[in-house]
């Protein structure tokens, strides 16, 4: 019989020998004698096909073609159906060997690649990986067999975060996985593209107690040493790059010593390989290492042939009648290897429906130059053998990832205690002013001040820093769920206390302004507004704060948001990262409610700014201090309109969020108290008001209510002697035109009366009576009424104030 091999010819010598032993034995093929055709395709596809034609088409016939590589296995599997062959390889490993529909029959006594990938997923599990990367060459073998990783890791629960390609320069696929923090990394190429990984891997420094490299175990021991032209690393630098490195390796010795049916246990099989190699070890010579797997293919291909001469016999036919037309033969050798079972040298072999060898894993790693053995791994039965001798070179298996360590920033404690003592003191100056101001609330001057709008101010200036507590409190004093209650506190504090503080001294300044602004016949009625007036506008001020917090409440509560921070490396040689969180109070639409918020805090707070600019020159003794209220306005509105957009631009700094934030509210809060209750206190104790007024109220009850009601009634009195002096004006000025015209009439009488007494010579005794004299004539009028002037002069003496009563009912005649 003769078989074709256009594969590689580096397991000839051991094809050879099985050969030799096939031969030898009399129970195997006694009446014929198994010869091996060879070429070397060099693991080319063209060249495999050259050499497969020329095999075929010369003496003698071929039964079973035998290549080595994957790549020829797929060509010359995927032709050999047309001349009815079976096609038997021992290191083909590539997984789309194992397609029924395009390869019918094919066999191996090489696994697929894919059984490396339980193994694989099998260690991820053990060491606690759940995140892996991948580069491979860019063949069809690793193709296939990462697709099936893909698929195996996914069912597991494991992720592949990078997937790097190349084709002949890994350089750029190398530094993409640096640059993606690939941890775990599992590499698919063959050896020479291995040299050129990791010759890449040690410039970008991918090496080392960070990282874990899983690679194929069927290189050369030293396959990192040999001297290589395509890459320009030492053999240094390479030992370096390749330490610690796992290997997943199909089991290719059996590690029992048990004789199967070549009557060789793997121990002696051993021994002869070494001596046809001249001693060298078949594991540091590239591609001896599937020497098992080809003796164990030609002793599969041997039994099967001895077992088909029995069934060929009685149908009249023998293996020499075999022709690439006889497909009845062909069949029987294929029943044949489809139930082979025996123990070979590289262990017992056995082919699955796909035509695959079913193995175990050797699992090894690469310590200190020289690669250990470290665990078995059964993918039938899922059984991992393991041996507990790994070794790392960190203390212990490496993250697959940066592990991120999730880190809350919180406010400094020094900080939050010298703002709370602070605080704590305003509230204690608040409750002073609050006291002394409802203690001498029946003082004068305390009244004339309007004490309970001061009181309003004192107790809104209180919430205001108690505000200043919650605003502290973050995760590293209260647990999550309660957060949410702190955030409430705060926004409900800050808004009551800026409502009562603020919107008492916006009210008093709006008062002020209103009636010193307008006319003065309006202004006599709004100078005796009610106090009630006052504690609605206050009250207003407060409802629309509630409502508006009510609302906010309902519709979008407050809710713990987190923050994160670029990530950051600690201080120690730690392979870790510190990501930085940060805690906020925060709501769907918070923007929104803020804008609604501050817009109408800040119309609020220029309003106040304006009036109190207008009423800084004006004087009232009904609100006494209303300059003060002036200037605590100024304040709190410059500290609001700068700390509001400054702690949104710093709200990512707790810190000084916090400080800009507290501060503002501890320094307006103190502004206010002191602008407007430490003088009052100042006064009372300086001069003594508070005794001498409160015994004066006491002697005389409601003098002071005596005083202003005598002056108010001065004033309506004066008021109608005004209109009485102006009634009377009017009607001299009547009176005088009466006098005119009567002057008048008498100078026209008289020259007519003369002539009349020329034309008539009527003597002078006769034109004027004895009795009558022009000069008594003048004299016979009052007084009065004698000289207009006179009495002019006399009218125009008369002051508002020095209406005689004797001279009225002249005036009225």
């Amino acid at each position: 019989m003769s078989g074709g091999w256009p594969g590689g010819q580096a397991c000839l010598p051991a094809a050879q020998m099985a050969l030799d032993l096939v031969n030898n034995r009399t129970d195997i093929l006694p009446d014929h004698e198994l010869e091996l055709i060879y070429h070397d395709s060099m693991c080319d596809p063209g060249e495999a096909t050259k050499l497969l034609y020329d095999l075929l088409y010369t003496e003698p016939i071929k039964i079973v073609l035998m290549p080595g590589c994957s790549s020829v296995s797929t060509l010359v599997a995927e032709a050999a159906r047309m001349w009815n062959l079976i096609v038997f390889s021992y290191g083909s490993s590539s997984p789309a060997l194992s397609n029924r529909q395009r390869f019918p029959t094919f066999f191996r006594t090489h696994p697929s690649a894919t059984l490396h990938n339980p193994t694989r997923v099998r260690l991820f599990q053990k060491w606690g990986w759940t995140k892996i990367a991948t580069i491979q060459q860019t063949t069809e073998v690793f193709t296939s067999t990462l697709d099936d990783l893909e698929e195996r890791v996914k069912e597991a629960g494991i992720e592949i975060s990078v997937r790097q390609s190349f084709l002949t320069d890994p350089a750029v696929a190398v530094k993409n996985l640096k640059r993606q923090d690939a941890r775990i990394i599992v590499g698919l190429f063959y050896e020479t593209e291995a040299r050129k990984v990791f010759c890449e891997v040690f410039k970008e420094k991918l090496y080392g107690k960070k990282y874990v490299w899983f690679l194929i175990g069927w290189y050369a021991d030293n396959w990192f040493k040999i001297k290589d032209p395509a890459i320009n690393c030492t053999v240094e630098n390479m030992t370096e790059a390749v330490e610690g490195h796992v290997t997943t390796e199909i089991v290719m010795l059996n590690p029992e010593t048990v004789r199967g049916a070549s009557n060789l246990t793997s121990q002696e099989f051993l021994a002869q390989l070494m001596s046809r190699l001249g001693g060298k070890n078949p594991e540091e010579t590239g591609g001896f290492q599937e020497a098992p797997l080809a003796y164990d293919a030609v002793w599969a291909l041997a039994l099967a042939l001895n077992k088909t001469v029995a069934p060929l016999r009685a149908k009249g036919w023998t293996l020499e009648d075999f022709n690439y037309n006889n497909k009845e033969i062909t069949a029987e050798i294929y029943r044949a290897l489809n139930t082979s079972s025996f123990e070979g040298v590289s262990g017992h072999v056995v082919f699955d429906a796909q035509g695959s060898r079913m193995a175990w894993t050797l699992i090894e790693q690469l310590q200190g130059g020289s690669y250990k053995k470290i665990g078995y791994y059964d993918s039938t039965k899922g059984n991992l053998s393991w041996y507990g001798n790994d070794k790392w070179i960190g203390l212990g298996p490496p993250a697959d990832q940066t592990k991120v360590i999730e880190e809350f920033r919180y406010l400094s404690q020094k900080l939050f205690v010298s703002v709370s003592v602070f605080a704590g003191l305003g509230i204690l100056l608040g409750i002073v002013c609050l006291s002394f101001n409802i203690y001498n609330s029946s003082v004068r001057y305390i009244q004339n001040s309007q004490p309970y709008l001061n009181n309003m101010t004192a107790v809104g200036c209180v919430l205001a820093l108690a505000a200043v507590f919650p605003l502290g409190i973050d995760g590293l004093h209260v647990h999550r769920s309660q957060f949410p209650v702190v955030c409430q506190f705060r926004l409900w504090l800050l808004g009551l206390g800026f409502s009562l503080a603020y919107g008492s001294m916006f009210t008093k300044i709006w008062w002020v302004h209103t009636v010193f602004t307008k006319k003065d016949e309006k202004k006599e009625k709004r100078k005796h507004l009610e106090p009630w007036k006052l504690y609605v506008t206050v009250a207003v001020l407060l409802a629309i704060d509630v409502l508006s917090l009510l609302i906010w409440q309902i519709m979008d509560p407050l809710h713990i948001t987190v923050e994160k921070f670029t990530k950051e490396a600690p201080k120690e040689d730690l392979d870790v990262l510190i990501q930085p969180l940060l805690e906020h109070c925060s709501s769907e639409k918070m923007n929104t409610w803020l804008g609604v918020v501050y817009g109408y805090k800040g119309l609020l707070l220029l309003l106040g700014i304006f009036l109190a600019y207008e009423t800084k020159s004006i004087s009232t003794e009904k609100i006494n201090d209303h300059r003060a209220v002036g200037m605590a306005i100024y304040n709190v509105a410059v500290l609001c309109m700068i700390t509001a957009p400054v702690t949104m631009i710093l709200s990512s700094q707790q810190d000084a969020s916090f400080a800009f934030a507290s501060l503002a509210i501890i320094f307006s809060v103190y502004i206010t108290l002191v602008v407007l209750f430490v003088p009052k206190i100042r006064r009372l104790i300086t001069r003594g008001e508070w005794q001498s007024e409160q015994q004066d109220t006491l002697k005389t009850g409601s003098s002071n209510n005596n005083d202003e009601e005598k002056s108010r009634q001065l004033e309506r009195e004066n008021r109608e002697l005004q209109k009485i002096i102006q009634e009377k004006e009017e009607r001299v000025t009547e009176l005088r035109n009466q006098l005119a015209e009567r002057q008048a009439l008498r100078s026209r009488r008289r020259p007519s009366v003369q002539n009349q007494n020329q034309n008539h010579s009527v003597p002078s005794s006769q034109a004027e009576p004895p009795s009558y004299s022009p000069a008594t004539d003048k004299h016979s009028l009052p007084a009065s009424f004698s000289n207009s002037s006179n009495l002019y002069q006399g009218e125009g003496k008369l002051s508002r104030n020095n209406c005689h009563n004797s001279r009225l009912p002249l005036l009225y005649k």
